[in-house]
């Protein structure tokens, strides 16, 4: 599976929360990264879904597919 077929949701962060942006994984529960600018939070959660693949595989869990893929094999 290519880590770019998982959907990213980038949003910006408040200053309260330290500025810059957070890129989640919805696909992936608690799959997230952030940057300072949305290309380094894209950059950076590129490595979280090498890193949740990883876990998911030595703990014996599911990986699921991405949901874009789930929604072309459906249609």
């Amino acid at each position: 599976m290519s880590q770019l077929t998982y959907p990213v949701v980038i949003t910006p962060l408040s200053v309260e929360e330290g500025g810059g942006f957070a890129a989640t994984v919805p696909d992936l529960p608690g799959c997230m990264s952030d940057g300072e600018t949305p290309e380094d939070a894209l950059h950076n959660v590129l490595d979280a879904i090498d890193s949740w693949i990883e876990m998911a595989e030595e703990l014996g869990h599911s990986i699921p597919e991405p949901s874009m893929r789930r929604a072309q094999a459906a249609g």
